[in-house]
């Protein structure tokens, strides 16, 4: 068993364990009491988001991250139109862009040529590339 499953198990029965806790004793205090069948339908439905959050989180995880001198050459989509700054979506990920020549059109492919930091820098296609943005 790996670590973060161990640690998303504790988390998740700590998290149980708080809400019997304000069920049982917390509402009761504040006069609101909730049927067994009540906390046990919460308790299910707790575990079943906590196994949908745990398994989002992990595909996340696993998911390759495009390395910014990696980006340089890749053809890219136009998101949000760039003048001269907009959004491109590059490798299936979306990227803060700066056009260096002019605006760009949403849908225009460009190619990414740099970058400033964390945002790229992308240039028209030159007229007879294949066409092979994402």
């Amino acid at each position: 068993m790996s670590p973060r499953l161990i640690m998303a198990i504790f988390s998740t029965l700590l998290e149980e364990a708080a809400v019997v806790v304000l069920v049982l004793w917390g509402l009761p205090q504040a006069g609101v009491v909730v049927p067994l069948a009540g906390l046990i339908v919460l308790m299910v439905a707790w575990i079943g988001f906590s196994v949908f959050i745990y398994h989002m989180g992990s595909r996340a995880l696993r998911r390759p991250v495009v390395d910014l001198p990696v980006a340089v050459g890749s053809k890219c989509k136009v998101i949000r139109r760039l003048e001269p700054e907009g959004i491109v979506g590059v490798k299936g990920e979306i990227w803060e862009a700066k056009s260096a020549h002019g605006n760009a059109e949403v849908g225009e492919k460009v190619i990414v040529i740099g970058n400033d930091g964390l945002k790229l820098i992308v240039s028209p296609k030159r007229p007879g590339e294949e066409d092979g943005a994402e």
